[in-house]
């Protein structure tokens, strides 16, 4: 009875020999979990770097990129920033490709104004560039004829460009009155002066700067022409003194001579006929207004190209230029030099005369 004791001793050493083959199950417990994880990390990753159809399922980890790369797009366009960062949510959408269109459409007119900014610096770039208005006679041509009027011309320089007519073209004429009361202005040189000034004025508008010059009483008492050549300084008095008497005051006959020479010399036809400013010098009203006042209207239809700018030598206070203030015709302006016109500047004279013309 005593051998089936030991049996037993042996079944454990089976039960111990069969517990040693459970000791490899456990490990192919931890080889499924480890088999999970490592297919969700491989996986993504050559799909997302091999696979252009795997972008789909991986826009959110590429959105940050998606907006930085339209970002440099966008700033070599359109140059801002802020609209790649608008234009990030699109690209996030695999069918926004054609609603990407849409945000960019900002960009685009930015694109234009600034090519249109760009294209209006270059028009103002055209217009530096372009030659600036110059008088017709250079200063240093006057200078090398005529030395004694630079100052006349600088002067008149400068009122030219206050008033915007630098570069102008046109005719000058002067009108001198010659009725007996002008006797002292033409003693004390006032004529002469002014006759000077518009010669300096006229080198800013003629290439060929010549005045004619029409000498006026009852009737046209003689006509000449300054120009930059020597002898200019004493024109005035030279032919004046050889005119014989001083009569009375016709507006009408000056005018008439004025329009006369303007069409024989430079075209009778006003499309064909240069501008005309006329310094028309008076030291009083016309001895018939009914005349004058015609000849001017007149002038004003047939001739709208030429300007008659009065200047008035005497006292302010002198009504006989009530006349002249009055007068309504759109050809004609009204300047009162005063009882010593010689003490006025240069300026203040091409002040008076150009104040209201605009060829």
């Amino acid at each position: 009875m005593t051998e089936p004791g030991p049996e037993p001793e042996k079944a454990p050493e089976a039960a111990a020999k069969t517990e040693p083959e459970p000791e490899p199950e456990p490990a192919p417990a931890p080889e499924p979990e480890a088999e999970a994880e490592p297919p969700a990390e491989p996986k993504p990753e050559p799909h997302a770097e091999t696979t252009p159809h795997a972008t789909a399922g991986e826009d959110t980890p590429q959105e940050s990129p998606a907006p930085d790369d339209k970002t440099h797009t966008g700033g070599t366009s359109g140059d801002t920033d802020t609209e790649g960062e608008a234009e990030a949510p699109a690209a996030n959408d695999p069918h926004a490709a054609d609603g990407e269109n849409t945000p960019q459409e900002s960009p685009a007119p930015d694109d234009k104004t600034r090519t249109g900014d760009a294209g209006g610096n270059t028009d103002a770039e055209g217009e530096d560039a372009a030659p600036k208005p110059k008088p017709a006679t250079p200063l240093a041509k006057v200078k090398s004829r005529a030395p004694a009027l630079a100052a006349a011309y600088k002067a008149a320089t400068a009122t030219l460009r206050k008033k915007n007519l630098t570069g102008t073209r046109a005719k000058l004429y002067l009108v001198l009155d010659r009725s007996a009361s002008m006797r002292p202005y033409y003693k004390d040189g006032s004529a002469q002066a002014l006759a000077d000034q518009a010669l300096a004025l006229a080198a800013h508008l003629d290439a060929d700067p010549a005045v004619h010059v029409v000498f006026f009483s009852t009737e046209v008492d003689g006509t000449t022409d300054l120009t930059l050549a020597p002898g200019h300084d004493t024109k005035i008095d030279d032919v004046h003194a050889g005119l014989g008497r001083m009569g009375r005051t016709s507006y009408h006959a000056a005018v008439a001579a004025v329009l006369d020479h303007h069409d024989n010399h430079h075209g009778s036809h006003r499309d064909h006929r240069a501008p005309a400013l006329v310094v028309f010098q008076t030291d009083g009203a016309p001895d018939a207004k009914t005349p004058a006042t015609q000849a001017l209207t007149e002038a004003a239809e047939t001739h709208p190209d030429v300007f008659f700018s009065f200047v008035a030598f005497g006292d302010h206070d002198n009504k006989a230029f009530d006349y002249l203030r009055k007068l309504k015709t759109p050809n004609a302006s009204f300047f009162h030099a005063g009882p010593t016109p010689r003490e006025l500047t240069d300026a203040e004279l091409y002040e008076g005369v150009l104040a209201d013309w605009r060829p």
